[in-house]
């Protein structure tokens, strides 16, 4: 959920922090006080766009930071940090920030990780949905029809699909080298022209697993020749000699043995320093070795530098390490070898083709048989909703189509078809409005008031689905009134059992369901705009009822009809709890 907000200098707000709470929260107040403004700034919270003319006259920069906890450990958003490389600490705090600068420039922040726009944009996706009259992120998007319909039967679709993900990736992979293998002969020449001296030139240079770190070290060692003998040198006579480390250990431990029979104590410090005696004897007469082996060669030297600038030579045109080269050698071996023999590789392809196209076609009918019924079972669930809000006679339905394919796609039905990464299928949502039209894409048919309460069903549906930590309506309820604004409040309010939902309405019956009522409102101080929120208390709660039903004087007739709504409210989420 989204549990507090900061705006600073942007538009007409100075500075503002809102704390949010679960469940229901509606927005309130006069027009033109800032409440979309606080939708604005979530919206580039979560990786709108920007521009300059967002910062408040007059001041440098618009700040807006939002903190979001995540209490579902399996939640897409750690998916996203993981991939970003994101810390998301154990209590599952997200926070984002935004600062965009009078000169139209955007600073984006993640837990305190500088992360580009893009990337803001793709945490906030799984962390808000935004509704508003003239957009819809995800259900007015034909795009994401098909993901929405497999999220509504998650369970059942998800295996197949990933089954099916994997078998189209095989398939897609032989198929792309076929259409390589196919290339006219003339361009299959240059290939294995180029790719025969690549491989002369790599074999010639007869590199070595690890050579470059190899010669790399011993290059170091020759370089620094001087220090590594002063330093060998200076302790070894450190540790051997007259009056060194060796003769004084010696000497003490001379003294501790003709101390030890008389104390058990003694005997045991004896034993441990006659130990480390031997031990640094040892290590003395090492170091004396490496230094009798040790010698400078000028002719290696320039022998090991030549080779390592061989081997960068090659590493800028073929990998970043020696063992990279090797296996790009490795690769362009057997590339060789299929262009060489390309005849006898493309028939082995094709049966490969043909092998994998019978069992991607099934998953992917398999897939689709799957999809045909979870469109029913999502017809007739957004049917019903559609009723609650006096939508009865309206019908919802799901197209899948088909690309027709060539000879390479598999065939589905006594047909081919082009696969993609989703399946055979291409889904469009439809609906219909009036008895007897023909169904068709959403925003084609719907009117103002219509598509407020189609998109709400959609919402009501989707929204335990999308995973999305909070739900943002933005003055949905446009065009509705009576009997539908009740119902409309009463769906809202079902999608906040599920999700923290936010909403701005000038609806009374919506915000009589609020679980928090927060009132926007407008302030000229020193001849500067500012806005400030302010959560109701009940009495304040009531006033404001009043004012959003009469829209004029406060009378008890008002506040009488405001308290009925409260009540009827009330009850209503007693039973629906």
């Amino acid at each position: 959920m989204l549990a507090e907000l900061s705006i600073k200098d942007f538009a007409i707000i100075e500075e503002v922090t809102v704390q949010f709470r679960e469940g229901l929260t509606v927005l309130t107040g006069e027009t033109g006080a800032g409440k979309s403004i606080i939708i604005d700034a979530i919206q580039l919270l979560t990786g709108g766009r920007g521009s300059a003319e967002f910062v408040r006259y007059g001041t440098k920069k618009a700040e807006i930071e939002g903190l979001f906890y995540i209490d579902h450990p399996k939640h897409s958003v750690y998916e996203k940090a993981e991939a970003f490389g994101v810390e998301v600490d154990d209590d599952g705090m997200i926070v984002l920030n935004r600062t965009i600068s009078a000169n139209g420039k955007s600073i984006c922040r993640v837990n305190g990780k500088l992360v580009t726009l893009a990337i803001l944009k793709e945490f906030g996706k799984t962390l808000i949905d935004i509704h508003t009259q003239h957009e819809t992120q995800s259900l007015m998007d034909v795009d994401r029809h098909i993901e929405l319909l497999d999220l509504y039967d998650q369970v059942k679709i998800e295996e197949v699909k990933s089954d099916y993900t994997v078998l189209y990736k095989q398939f897609d992979a032989l198929k792309k080298r076929h259409r390589e293998l196919s290339e006219n002969e003339q361009e299959m020449a240059q290939r294995l022209d180029l790719l025969e001296f690549q491989y002369r030139e790599l074999e010639e240079a007869n590199l070595q697993p690890n050579e470059d770190e190899v010669l790399t070290e011993d290059r170091n060692r020759l370089v620094n020749y001087e220090k590594i003998y002063s330093g060998l040198n200076d302790a070894y006579h450190a540790l051997y000699g007259d009056q060194k480390a060796l003769d004084w250990l010696s000497h003490s431990l001379s003294s501790l043995e003709g101390a030890q029979n008389f104390d058990e104590e003694i005997a045991k410090k004896t034993e441990e320093l006659s130990n480390h005696y031997y031990l640094v004897e040892e290590l003395a007469y090492s170091l004396r070795h490496q230094l009798d082996s040790l010698e400078f060669d000028a002719n290696e030297l320039d022998s090991i530098e030549a080779r390592l600038n061989e081997i960068n030579r090659l590493r800028k045109k073929y990998g970043q390490s020696v063992n990279d080269i090797l296996e790009y050698a490795s690769k362009i071996e057997e590339e060789i070898d299929q262009i060489k023999n390309r005849d006898s590789h493309i028939v082995k392809l094709e049966e490969e083709i043909k092998e994998k196209a019978e069992d991607v076609a099934l998953e992917a009918k398999h897939l689709h048989d799957l999809r045909v019924k979870a469109a029913d079972q999502l017809s007739s669930s957004i049917h019903n909703e559609l009723k609650d809000l006096y939508l009865e006679k309206a019908a919802f339905g799901v197209d899948f189509e088909t690309v027709e394919g060539t000879e390479t796609d598999p065939e589905i039905e006594g047909k081919r078809v082009k696969l993609s990464r989703n399946g055979m299928d291409h889904v469009k949502f439809l609906i219909t409005t009036n008895p007897g039209e023909p169904l068709k894409e959403i925003h084609k048919v719907a009117s103002g008031g219509e598509l407020s309460r189609i998109m709400l069903a959609l919402k009501r549906i989707f929204s335990q689905h999308q995973g999305v930590t909070s739900v943002i309506f933005d003055e949905v309820d446009t065009g509705v009134s009576g009997r539908v604004a009740q119902s409309i409040a009463e769906k809202i309010y079902g999608i906040s059992s599920g999700s923290q939902v936010l909403c701005i309405s000038h609806l009374p019956q919506v915000a009589a369901m609020a679980d928090t009522h927060l009132y926007i409102q407008k302030h000229v101080e020193n001849d500067r705009t500012s806005t400030s929120v302010e959560e109701l208390s009940m009495e304040h709660k009531i006033e404001e009822l009043s004012r959003m039903i009469t829209g004029a004087e406060l009378t008890e007739t008002t506040k009488e009809h405001a308290k009925e709504l409260l009540n009827l409210a009330e009850k209503f989420k007693q039973v629906h709890a």
